[in-house]
This record gives structure tokens, C-alpha cells and sequence, in this order.
């Protein structure tokens, strides 16, 4: 890790736009979403789950998110669901599944490549013939906080294209500092800017935007095609 990596400024952050892409087979959860205190939500679940056995596969674990900041009300499942349903066997860039974050980026362009890229990486993992693929929705947010601040130089190591421990190590201290989120340059759309915000409490709960369905030729997700509103398509090159 680099001294001005471990050494990153804490700068104020706002946009006026986030933009997150997350699979369309994503249903929100009815918990996160009513406007019950928080640091109910273990007991109102056990209850739920004497008539609904699956209730914890739909919450995720939430003890992942201390109660102070978990986030309730309209559209707060999308953001929930990020971090209770973390995995070792999904790791991010800034985390080794032990806990969630919640990436998206400053523009609708940046969420796409850095999304895409990484759904093209599993499709190719398994195997799968050229063609459509996946569904998504754009979930579509606001963003004023405080956060750790990777855009200036030396944080190379942080932002390798393909090895993500030593971004991992420092996720994981940000997280256990209670930093709010991490911003930085994006790695698959020079130019573009993300964030990996650590608490569900930073990011506003997103609205749902359009939804997009991807094209995988073998090799990368090519395009992106959008399948409400203007339906456009979206060129993709290979970020690999």
C-alpha cells in the first residue's frame, strides 16, 4: 500500500445524480421500505418469518449493518440489499465479501462499462454463447457526504485493473474507521468517476430509472440496449 494511499484526503462529495445497474430479477423488500424504526427490523422479521420462511433469504443479514445506519423508507431496499447480502464468494474491488458496499458512478456511461464489464466477466466464466443476456435497472440516487478521496495521484496500486487486494485491505480499514464511502477514478471508463459507499445511511434511497438488457459476443459485453423509454443502444468496447 502506498503512504498516500493510507493517507487519502477526506473531501465533501456532491452530485446531484448517482447511477447504480443491478440485475432486474432484484425484487425489493417490503421490510427496508416501510417506515418502521430500524432498530426493529430483527424483531418484525422473526415475526414475518413464522408466516414467510424465506424472509431472511429476501433481507439478507442484517447484522452487517449496525442499526444507527441502516436506511429505511421508499426505494431503501436497493440500497439495503447491497450490503446484507455481501459474500466471500462475491468479492468488489474494495471489499473481500465480508461487507457490502454500495458502488455506482457519476454518470449513467461510467455505471454501464464498470457494470457490464463485471457481468462480462461472468459470462465468460460460465461458459455462455454469444447473445443476450442479462436484464438490469438503473437506479438513480443524490450524493452529499464525506469521503475518502482517490482521485488524486498515487493511489495506482488501488486502482489495478485486475488485482484487487491491496484495494481490498484498504476498503476493508475505511470501513472499519466507519469512513462513509470511498470515491474514485473509474477503472473501466477513463474519465468517469464511482464510489463504494461503506453505510446505507450516505447514499439517498435511488428511484428506479430504465432498464437495459446486454449484448455478450463471446468476449465482452458489446452493447447495451435500453428497453423502456427511448430505447437506445449503447456501444460498449471491451474495458478487459
Amino acid at each position: 500500500m502506498t503512504e498516500q494511499a493510507t493517507e487519502a484526503p477526506i473531501n465533501r462529495v456532491v452530485w446531484p445524480h448517482t447511477h447504480r445497474l443491478v440485475l432486474s430479477h432484484y425484487p425489493p423488500v417490503s421490510l427496508y421500505d416501510d417506515v418502521a424504526d430500524p432498530h426493529d427490523w430483527e424483531a418484525l422479521a422473526a415475526a414475518q418469518a413464522r408466516t414467510n420462511p424465506r424472509i431472511y433469504d429476501e433481507i439478507g443479514d442484517l447484522s452487517k449493518v449496525p442499526p444507527d445506519r441502516r436506511l429505511s423508507g421508499p426505494g431503501a431496499s436497493w440500497v439495503m440489499g447491497a450490503f446484507t447480502h455481501s459474500s466471500p464468494d462475491r468479492p468488489t474491488r474494495f471489499s473481500d465479501g465480508s461487507f457490502g458496499l454500495y458502488y455506482a458512478g457519476a454518470a449513467l456511461q461510467t455505471a454501464l462499462y464498470e457494470h457490464s464489464f463485471h457481468m462480462g466477466r461472468f459470462y465468460a466464466q460460465s461458459a455462455l454463447s454469444p447473445g443476450w443476456m442479462s436484464e438490469v435497472r438503473q437506479l438513480v440516487g443524490t450524493l452529499d457526504a464525506d469521503l475518502v478521496d482517490l482521485r488524486g495521484d498515487g493511489n495506482a496500486a488501488l486502482l489495478d485493473p485486475d488485482d484487487y487486494k491491496a484495494a481490498q485491505e484498504f476498503g476493508t480499514r475505511q470501513n472499519e474507521a466507519g469512513q462513509n464511502g470511498i470515491v474514485y477514478p473509474s477503472v473501466r471508463d477513463p474519465g468517469g468517476e464511482c464510489i463504494a459507499i461503506l453505510f446505507p445511511d450516505v447514499i439517498t434511497p435511488p428511484v428506479q430509472a430504465d432498464h437495459f438488457r446486454y449484448y455478450w459476443n463471446g468476449t465482452h459485453v458489446s452493447y447495451a440496449q435500453q428497453i423502456t423509454g427511448d430505447r437506445s443502444t449503447f456501444a460498449l468496447r471491451s474495458t478487459a
